[in-house]
């Protein structure tokens, strides 16, 4: 799983990804909370907290700086770069991936094929999509042809 962590750098935020395997667990564990009460499986944030077995305080500490990727962070833009074999119907049926969970594409810039693999970069809307942008991409990457799948930029 990957978080998203806001920092402020001179009045800046700035947001980093990263791996929460090198993260301390209360991270994770923030995420849980926010997801348990966001679907609905527990009637408040006392109860969350104990499920997930942190305190309140806790939760309150960091709960306004640690995200998911696809919490939407101020605005609902992502933009990602593919590489493919160039062979028919390739980013066709990436876009159809696309279609199929509700993203809403604003921008397609496609290199040239050189030695039969292109790079696309794809900027699309996710404020009305169906899943998690990592569940997006790894659907992405097991599309045929497709060689490489990486978030350049997440706005």
């Amino acid at each position: 799983m990957e978080v998203v962590i806001k920092i402020s750098e001179s009045g800046a935020k700035k947001y980093l990804l990263i791996d929460t395997a090198v993260l301390p667990d209360v991270f994770y564990e923030v995420i849980r909370v926010k997801e348990l009460l966001r679907a609905g499986k527990v009637k408040d944030i006392t109860e969350a907290v104990k499920t997930v077995g942190i305190s309140r305080s806790t939760y309150y500490k960091y709960k306004d700086y640690v995200f998911n990727v696809s919490d939407g962070l101020k605005s609902q833009k992502v933009t990602i770069s593919i590489l493919i074999e160039h062979r028919r119907g390739t980013l066709s049926e990436v876009l159809d991936e696309l279609a199929q969970t509700f993203c809403n594409i604003l921008t397609i810039n496609q290199d040239i094929p050189i030695n039969n693999t292109a790079n696309v970069n794809i900027t699309f809307d996710i404020s009305g999509i169906s899943k998690d942008v990592k569940d997006i991409v790894e659907e992405l990457k097991m599309i045929k042809n497709v060689l490489k799948v990486e978030i350049l930029a997440m706005e």
